[in-house]
């Protein structure tokens, strides 16, 4: 049975010495110092590996079944939600307003990296809640707030979001759900929801839904969609339950992996619905979760990376296997451990480099969100948004290639349910499809972020890495294997760049062929920033006290890697956007 180990550690070296969290100038950072974030990081880690991991497999194997219209959550679950919302863990981030911590989204994040490599179904039910919450705080009126949050911060209630349908996905403008406006002025809410992730369980007294839904004689297409609270159980003027509304689960899907998490058919019959916000401007709300949804979808992706490259690296350090050909290592033994072979290292490092790196482009992610939501900093909004598909993407591309990666230093172990890899693999891939495939990131990367200001955001991003690299100049640390890879990297970025503002209008097929290959080479040099930034901060802690040594030499070391064998690939990146749709389009459909 694979087991877990919170990155404590490496969490710390990111706040405090890469990112120096308490000395920003965002309100509520200069809370968040070392002995602060250490007990946070220690509480949720046991619960993480001592609650939520050991319920990992059971999730996996009982899964959730559907009994009468209730969803039945995997044994140990609901206990397990019990005692995060004892924990308040559900209310870290949240408006103190509304019952919450109101802790920085930083925080938030990176205890839910924890919670998500150790139970990533599970930690699904509170991520779509914590959405809903951030959609109804954005939209809602204060009435709605009042009603909802309280006990949706508590726990005690969930939500979610309510997209798909039989014959829409990404294309919301296919919607059908009906919205009918009635006297009282409130909405009967009619038609049917698919993949809708806790849609249906017994872990929370209430389940609030936010539903898009046409309102009839509104416009068509995506300008005609409105958002709606639709809660499972109506809710009285006291604030207690009412009657059960007129929604029910029609069923569970039986998937690929995260089988703790119930995956729901919901038919809506004339359900009770309130409006959010402004009729036929439900996107704008809707766009509010999806967002954040993609960052932590982003984060799901090198989350589970990280838990399969820990039982990877502990399996490495074990099997004996053949003997290191330049000198026995454990001479007194019939083998050596696989780890001194170099393509086990490379494996290895092809992870290690991804999840440390992964790791610290989203808290990176997160600080941009904090300076945007709290400072009402324009930039950093833009930026973020530039910079959310290359999150939501890129780290569950590679994320998914991690966990295979890792199920593949098993060998034939990895292969087995025993071992606990091919669950990872098998978990991870839907955050690649989930919250807008990557194929659609993307899309929106190319076609909407590029563009974004006039093209000032993405051009403000190329300044940021020139300054980095000017102000670094000289750097012993840097200079050896840092600045030069992430300067030619930033130049094929801008080259993609270029070449996409001269022939997207012209032809836009040019710029569609190339826009995957552009949201990894967008990633690949976000990467090599941030791999530069640690390099920078472990050669200055090892300057001072050095307390750790072997870590921070080890965060050195595994950068370099990183920039010599990771990103060259912004080369081949921009070599095949650079084909054009010729090659990509050639076939005619019939011929395929």
């Amino acid at each position: 049975m694979p087991s877990y180990t919170p990155p404590t550690k490496d969490l710390q070296f990111l706040l405090h010495d890469v990112f120096k969290v308490s000395q920003q100038l965002i309100p509520g950072y200069a809370d968040l110092d070392r002995a602060f974030t250490a007990a946070v990081f220690e509480e949720a880690g046991k619960i993480a590996s001592e609650v939520l991991a050991p319920l990992n497999k059971v999730g996996d194997v009982e899964g959730c079944r559907l009994e009468n219209g209730v969803v039945r959550t995997p044994k140990g679950f609901r206990e397990a939600y019990a005692q995060m919302c004892e924990g308040g863990w559900n209310a870290l981030d949240a408006d103190p307003a509304y019952g919450g911590q109101g802790m920085p989204a930083i925080l938030n994040l990176a205890t839910g990296e924890m919670f998500s490599s150790a139970n990533m179904a599970f930690q699904m039910y509170s991520g779509l809640t914590h959405g809903a919450i951030s959609a109804i705080h954005t939209h809602a009126s204060d009435d709605q707030k009042t009603t909802y949050l309280p006990k949706m911060i508590e726990g005690r209630w969930t939500g979610t979001m309510n997209l798909t349908e039989p014959q829409c996905g990404t294309d919301l403008g296919l919607i059908r759900t009906k919205a009918e406006p009635q006297e009282d002025g409130t909405y009967r809410i009619t038609g049917q929801k698919i993949w809708i992730s806790a849609g249906e369980h017994d872990m929370s007294d209430n389940i609030i839904h936010l539903v898009l839904a046409r309102i009839p004689g509104g416009p068509e297409g995506v300008k005609g969609i409105s958002l709606f609270i639709v809660p499972k159980f109506l809710v009285n003027a006291d604030g207690s339950l009412g009657q059960r509304n007129a929604l029910a689960c029609g069923g569970l899907e039986e998937k690929m992996g995260i089988h703790g998490n119930a995956t729901c058919v919901m038919n809506y019959d004339g359900a009770t619905g309130f409006l959010v916000g402004e009729a036929h401007k439900g996107m704008r709300a809707m766009f509010t979760m999806m967002n954040e949804a993609r960052l932590l979808v982003g984060m799901q992706g090198y989350a589970q990376g990280s838990v399969a490259y820990q039982n990877a690296l502990a399996f490495a350090q074990d099997r004996l296997q053949g003997r290191d050909i330049t000198g026995a290592k454990n001479p007194d033994g019939p083998a050596d451990p696989i780890i001194v072979h170099p393509d086990v290292r490379r494996n290895l490092m092809d992870q290690k480099s991804f999840v440390e790196g992964a790791r610290a482009f989203a808290l990176w992610g997160a600080t941009l969100i904090d300076r945007s939501h709290r400072q009402d900093d324009a930039e950093a909004e833009a930026t973020i948004s530039l910079l959310i598909p290359v999150i939501k993407g890129f780290l569950t591309d590679k994320g998914f290639e991690t966990t295979v990666l890792a199920q593949q230093t098993l060998g034939g172990s990895g292969f087995t349910k025993e071992w606990g890899l091919e669950q990872f693999v098998r978990d991870a891939r839907i955050a690649m499809i989930y919250e807008g495939t990557n194929g659609v990131q993307s899309l929106d990367l190319v076609g909407r972020k590029l563009g974004l200001n006039g093209g000032k955001t993405v051009m403000g991003f190329f300044e940021m890495v020139k300054a980095f690299l000017k102000e670094n100049e000289g750097d012993a640390v840097l200079e050896n294997g840092f600045l030069g890879p992430l300067k030619q990297a930033s130049k094929d970025l801008q080259a993609a760049a270029m070449y996409f503002m001269a022939e997207g209008m012209k032809t836009p097929n040019n710029a569609l062929s190339g826009s995957y290959d552009f949201m990894h080479l967008f990633g690949h040099v976000c990467f090599g920033l941030m791999w530069s930034k640690m390099a920078k901060a472990a050669a200055e802690a090892l300057e001072g006290d050095g307390a750790d040594r072997a870590f921070l030499e080890t965060k050195i070391a595994t950068g370099r890697y990183y920039m010599a064998r990771q990103l060259p690939a912004t080369a081949l990146h921009l070599a095949r956007i650079r084909s054009g749709a010729e090659p990509v389009m050639a076939l005619d459909a019939a011929n395929f």
